[in-house]
């Protein structure tokens, strides 16, 4: 059974506001399709439910960054739309100019060839010689 790593939920929480003005960047939605799309696109690893989406949505929308509307679905059921606001647009690009320092930030630390099991074995074996006697260092 395969399972999908869960990513922490502080994570998640921190991540959950530029994602959602990045996606309402392409036009607007409703908060199931959201959940979807970001489910999609994080491969499954990002599984939102309503109740963490729908208190987002509303913070974002009492700080007048994106805006609400009610509409009709195809098959006639009421659903509500959000959409950016032009100060959504500007709170999207903060963001994205934090994570991206975050990210080179993180991305600079990465040891150039992390340590696995199998090069643990292969340095151990190197520091032996002939017969299997240890090499010393």
């Amino acid at each position: 059974m395969h399972t999908v790593p869960m990513i922490r939920k502080e994570l998640v929480a921190a991540s959950a506001e530029p994602l959602i003005l990045s996606l309402l960047a392409n036009g607007e939605s409703y908060g199931y399709a959201i959940i979807q799309e970001v489910k999609a696109r994080s491969g499954g690893k990002l599984q939102w439910t309503d109740g963490m989406l729908y208190p987002v949505l509303h913070r974002l929308e009492n700080r007048g960054l994106i805006k609400a509307r009610w509409g009709e679905s195809e098959t006639g059921r009421k659903r509500k739309y959000y959409s950016l606001e032009k100060d959504g647009k500007t709170a999207m690009a903060k963001h994205h100019e934090q994570w991206t320092l975050i990210h080179g930030v993180l991305s600079g630390l990465r040891p150039a060839h992390p340590p696995t099991a199998a090069r643990a074995l292969d340095v151990g074996c190197s520091l032996l010689g002939a017969g299997g006697s240890p090499i010393p260092v």
